[in-house]
């Protein structure tokens, strides 16, 4: 698949107090949970997601977590029906006693990474390079699922700043007349993790550096991803690995930053020949194929690491 080409980013004029927010904002601490549920690639396959969400509602009790690990859409051209369904089992899970709305998160995937970026593609230094990567890469279904043309698309691209600007900007007009969908894809996070004080960010200077907290058998046992992690990086200076940094992932043979077990819902090298899951030392990845062919996944862990539950569809 390779790295994306360069993006370009806005200029930011926050201050220092935004900047705070925005580096809190980017984990989520699940606490100590009773239980953690995690829900692999869905890649825009609603029909696949309405079972794990009933196998799910069945067995869900106050004081557990669902975790979404990134990719919900991509490949698949239900996209708006898979943002419809997520936004509507949050709602169901949201009504039971004791639940609260941070019991329920979503990580960025590469799918949601490269949507964002493409409603910001003014910015970037060669728009028709990376408009041509990202469609490689499986957005198009996403693009046309939020009324996007990509004619107008590749003609805005060598049109300019100007043109592009005001095709990105129908984009995001688009997706907002979705009721909630906005709300979810501003609300995606970068990793999940168990134990610590809850809302505490991440923090350290090496990889042994784990949360507030961590400890052989307590705080930071879980840490929950997209796709990857670069195992020589802190927590906090992951970037784009959780999403672009699969390859060194299955390789992990020793916990990392405190946390003895590793969960990832993407692979981006799988293929009909792999299992639909792969449990390692340290590591777990819960991706079947969804959208590619294969199955959707889902699976329990108690807030230690330990795998309680597993089914797919």
């Amino acid at each position: 698949m390779g790295l994306p080409p360069r993006l370009g980013h806005p200029a930011r004029h926050a201050g220092t107090i935004v900047a705070a927010v925005e580096d809190d904002s980017r984990f989520a601490s699940l606490g100590r949970p009773r239980r953690v549920w995690a829900i692999g690639a869905i890649h825009a396959q609603p029909d696949r997601l309405d079972v794990i969400h009933h196998a799910i509602a069945q067995r869900f009790r106050p004081g557990d977590r669902l975790v979404y690990l990134g990719n919900m859409i991509g490949f698949g051209d239900r996209v708006v029906e898979t943002i419809d369904r997520l936004l509507a089992f949050r709602i169901g899970l949201l009504a039971m006693p004791g639940m609260i709305a941070s019991d329920i998160v979503y990580l960025r995937g590469q799918q949601e990474e490269m949507w964002q970026k493409l409603q910001q593609l003014h910015f970037a230094p060669d728009p028709r390079t990376v408009l041509d990567w990202m469609l490689r890469q499986g957005v198009a279904p996403t693009l046309a699922a939020y009324g996007g043309n990509l004619e107008a698309g590749m003609a805005a691209a060598r049109g300019g700043a100007v043109m592009l600007g005001r095709w990105t900007r129908e984009l995001r007009q688009s997706m907002a007349a979705h009721p909630g969908h906005e709300a979810l894809f501003n609300a995606l996070r970068r990793a999940a993790y168990t134990g610590g004080p809850v809302g505490s960010p991440i923090s350290g200077d090496g990889p042994d550096d784990g949360p507030p907290g961590a400890s052989s058998r307590g705080g930071g046992s879980l840490l929950l991803v997209s796709a990857g992690i670069d195992p020589r990086r802190p927590l906090t200076g992951q970037g784009d690995a959780f999403w672009w940094g699969g390859a060194a992932f299955a390789r992990l043979e020793q916990p990392y930053g405190g946390f003895r077990r590793l969960v990832r819902g993407y692979n981006p090298l799988w293929s009909p020949e792999d299992p639909s899951v792969d449990v390692g030392p340290v590591t777990v990845t819960l991706d079947g194929g969804c959208g590619r062919g294969g199955h959707l996944v889902c699976a329990c862990f108690d807030s230690f690491g330990e795998m309680l539950d597993l089914f797919q569809v």
